[in-house]
């Protein structure tokens, strides 16, 4: 099982090396070099709720390395949390953290020639490159999801209440009682770990079991659950088998596994941010994915779970309910995925789902309105669309889950940055029952740079009771100031409403500002980063 760590710990000309290990926790007697060396990589950060436990969970997956006689060694990289940093400068380096994570694990794995990798963190599309890149037996596991946080008789609190709330309080006319309610849903909204509903974290996580590179159910056991404890203490035994079988993420991530994961995304309602990773991760891997591969599966995949933050339940309902697993068998008794490939568990998806509902049973329709029947869905396609014209010719991502209509047609008003949507909202001159397009421009993977996430503008917007009057747009490059913005869900366009003659004319007239950095991490990312349509990945 040590076909890598052998190159280090045999050989007597190696015995620098060997020296260092016997100083190890890890290495206690001569027969220890002949174990395998597997590295637990956690993404650990105090300062983020997020993650807060996870060094914990990664000496949990160390003890379980041990007692199944394999040598592990936990190493930490850095994280960013979306969270704090949103609506900030600090969201430029949460992208970008994810090269740099992905680089940390390459690195140690590669430098210490380790047999093996257990990734443990929440946002686990970061490390994933790096797996297929290195290509050694390992799994992930979830830091996993917890409760909602409530006040006042509000349940179900999450980050995004935090967001909305001082939209809500500008609504209600900055009163002191709008600003006890705004304090009272900041202070309760996350009272432990925050990824309680259908954002990147866990929409990523269960990709991450569609495609079979987690142990079952570790997308939707709460991070205090037994069942997470009982994980990490199982990990042991799944890397062992690993290890002996030589089963290797390439073996497991295919093209078919990450079309079970897109149809599980558009099923569940997942985040857009889904489209960017599984392109990078495709590419890792070196799977040849587009973002045209998403409007295929949307088109013929019927949005089904009735989850925040486009529904009314969380992600610990669909624990409650049977997890991940139960909803990946209904799928795949219906044809809509493939069961074939192969798992962390050294068997295929089917067998795994197979034990599953032995265990759990099916889902079922008579006791939970989480997830639909196939012939009442919350909408008949997916909710993930890639619209293309003349504002997006290379193509961009709407989230359209049917609630918020079809299609939206409004006067264009640009932005160049966040402060300056966020004063047109206090001021009031966006305004209810004007039909609004807000552009956020320049804040793409170089002009952001890092491309980040605009919540705090959205959830304002929604906040202040503007939801069916504004659209949101971000990285547009013209401003279209007096014209119209015109997005069909239907067709997939999105339409600057100006002539062919015009755009060219702005187009030759248009000079890209300067960068917004000029020196350290975010200045390198900028030189080498990729447009968003093929991942972002910055080894192209």
């Amino acid at each position: 099982m040590n076909r890598h760590s052998r190159i280090i710990t045999q050989p007597k000309d190696q015995g620098a090396s060997q020296a260092m290990l016997y100083a190890t926790d890890g290495v206690q007697s001569d027969a220890d070099f002949e174990k395998a060396m597997v590295g637990v990589a956690s993404v650990w950060y105090e300062g983020n709720p997020c993650n807060k436990h996870i060094l914990g969970l990664g000496q949990d997956i160390k003890r379980s390395l041990t007692e199944a006689d394999i040598i592990g060694y936990q190493f930490g990289t850095v994280g960013v949390s979306d969270g704090i940093s949103m609506g900030t400068k600090g969201m430029a380096y949460s992208l970008q953290s994810r090269d740099l994570i992905a680089d940390c694990v390459e690195s140690a794995a590669g430098g210490h020639h380790l047999d093996g990798m257990v990734l443990s963190r929440l946002r686990q599309e970061y490390a994933w490159c790096a797996h297929g890149l290195l290509n050694r037996p390992g799994l992930m596991v979830y830091g996993g999801t917890i409760r909602p946080g409530s006040c006042e008789g509000a349940p179900q609190l999450d980050l995004v209440s935090a967001f909305q709330a001082y939209g809500k309080y500008l609504q209600d006319g900055r009163t002191e009682e709008a600003e006890k309610t705004r304090y009272n849903t900041v202070r309760h909204a996350c009272l432990a770990l925050v990824h309680v509903v259908m954002y990147t974290a866990n929409t990523m996580a269960s990709a991450s079991e569609a495609m079979g590179m987690t142990l079952p159910g570790s997308s939707s056991f709460p991070a205090t659950s037994p069942e997470k404890l009982e994980e990490c203490a199982s990990v042991g035994a799944a890397m062992r088998e690993l290890l002996e079988r030589d089963i290797k993420p390439r073996d497991i991530l295919t093209r078919s596994a990450i079309e079970n994961a897109i149809v599980l995304t558009m099923v569940l309602g997942g985040s857009t941010n889904a489209v960017l990773h599984l392109l990078a991760i495709a590419h890792a891997y070196g799977i040849n994915l587009s973002i045209d591969d998403f409007q295929t599966v949307s088109d013929r995949t019927p949005f089904l779970a009735d989850i925040k933050p486009s529904g009314k339940y969380v992600m610990e309902h669909v624990y409650q309910i049977g997890g991940i697993p139960k909803i990946l068998h209904f799928l795949l008794k219906n044809k809509m995925i493939d069961g074939n490939n192969m798992t962390v568990t050294g068997r295929t998806l089917g067998e795994n789902l197979d034990r599953w509902v032995h265990k759990h049973g099916e889902l079922e329709f008579h006791n939970q309105d989480l997830i639909r029947p196939l012939n009442k869905p919350i909408k008949e396609t997916g909710h993930l669309r890639i619209l293309r014209g003349n504002l997006a010719p290379g193509g961009a991502v709407a989230k359209i889950t049917g609630k918020e209509g079809l299609g939206f047609t409004g006067k264009a008003r640009a932005f160049d940055n966040e402060e300056d949507f966020v004063h047109a909202v206090e001021s009031g001159s966006i305004k209810k029952g004007e039909k609004t397009v807000v552009i956020l421009r320049y804040l793409g993977p170089v002009g952001g740079p890092g491309m980040p996430e605009m919540l705090k503008p959205t959830s304002l917007i929604m906040g202040a009771g503007l939801g069916m009057d504004v659209a949101c747009l971000t990285d547009g490059r013209f401003s279209g100031g007096r014209r119209l913005i015109s997005v069909d869900a239907v067709k997939n366009t999105l339409e600057l409403q100006v002539s062919d003659e015009e755009l060219a004319k702005r187009r030759a007239a248009w000079k890209a500002p300067p960068l917004k950095v000029s020196q350290g991490t975010l200045y390198k990312y900028t030189k080498i980063v990729t447009d968003a349509s093929r991942g972002c990945i910055t080894d192209a």
